[in-house]
Order: C-alpha cells, then structure tokens, then sequence
C-alpha cells in the first residue's frame, strides 16, 4: 500500500514557486527542479572552494555514485549522497520525510536538557502535529508517545519515528531514486559520459 506523503503529490513551497506550479505540469517542473538545483550543487559543493575564482566544479567520483547504489546507508552516510538524495526527494515533494530524519539527527546530539527540550517541541511542530507544516505520515500510537514526551525529552525521543521514517525512504524512496533519471544521469556524469551536463556548468 502506498502510504506515505510522497505518494500524495503534495507540493510544498519551499521547492517550487507557485507561478512553477500553476503553470507547468508536475513531472516537467519537478524534472526542471531537479536539474536547476543539482546544476548549482554542482558548482557550489561544499568540496569546492567558493573563495576560488577558478575552481573545478564538483563531480561525484564513479565509486561514489556506486557506493550509493549498494545502500541507503552508504548514501545518507555521503555528505553529497545525502544532499543529491534531499534534492531528489524534493523533486518528488516528499522533502519532509528526510528533513525530518536529519532533524532527529541533530536532535540526537544535544546534550543541554533545556536546550533538547525546545528542540522536542519544534521538531513536534514543524512535523508531527497533525496538519502541521511539513507533516510526516506516522501512526497515531507513535505520534501520542512522542506528544507525551514533550515535557521530559530524551535523545531517545524521536527514536521510534525516526527508524519509521527511514524505513519507509528506504522502501520508497530510494529504489525511486536508483531507477530517476537524476540518478542515471549522476552515474554518466561520474563517467565523463554526460553530454547534457555540461549545461550545469
């Protein structure tokens, strides 16, 4: 069953401006998103050095690419894996599912109480409260506990949520991933073998 927000085509404005979205059918203004934002990651990688008038623009290394195909692990575990999959997923307007993940990332290595706490709560707003901004598709079971941890937030808070949501990227997401034509494109470009590319640069 196809249950995730991904699946909702729900489109979210932080990606796409709505004159893009009104004028424009979806798979066409998605696929020109894509291109524009990874064009520019391509030149403003954070392995390229901005202060460089004539720096080489970043390219992914062909063991790269692979190393991301093998597993999801090995791409959210790559800085630029990671940003190329987060640029992938707001093509598909399903960018909540892994700025949430990375949330709870953050969330994780707080160690200030006070500080963990406010986090909690934002991370609960921003997330999971129902029709909240970037709502993420969980059980109510998991939404209530985390709702009643609010007052006393641990590292482990968001623990539960977030193996969930990494679970449903993992069997949604990626393979998308795998088969896009982003990523068919990432590969040739590791390759040298991209014409349409050199367009980014």
């Amino acid at each position: 069953m196809r249950d995730t927000l991904c699946e909702k085509d729900m489109a979210c404005s932080a990606c796409l401006r709505n004159s893009e979205l009104a004028n424009e059918p979806k798979e066409i203004t998605s696929r020109k998103n894509w291109r524009s934002r990874l064009g520019i990651f391509l030149k403003t990688s954070p392995l390229t050095k901005p202060a460089r008038k004539h720096r080489k623009p970043y390219r992914p290394s062909p063991d790269d690419v692979n190393q991301w195909a093998e597993s999801m692990e090995n791409l959210m575990s790559s800085r630029d894996g990671m940003i190329i999959f987060r640029l992938f997923m707001k093509s598909e307007f399903c960018e909540e599912n892994i700025e949430f993940w990375l949330a709870c990332e953050e969330f994780r290595n707080i160690k200030s109480p006070a500080k963990r706490k406010a986090r909690a709560r934002g991370i609960y707003e921003e997330f999971i409260r129902s029709e909240s901004p970037k709502e993420i598709n969980l059980d109510f079971h998991t939404k209530d506990a985390i709702f009643q941890s609010l007052h006393s937030s641990t590292q482990s808070s968001f623990t539960a949520a977030q193996s969930k949501v990494y679970s449903l990227m993992e069997s949604n997401s990626y393979p998308r991933f795998l088969q896009s034509q982003l990523y068919s494109q990432l590969y040739q470009l590791a390759q040298g073998k991209c014409k349409e590319c050199a367009t980014w640069e």
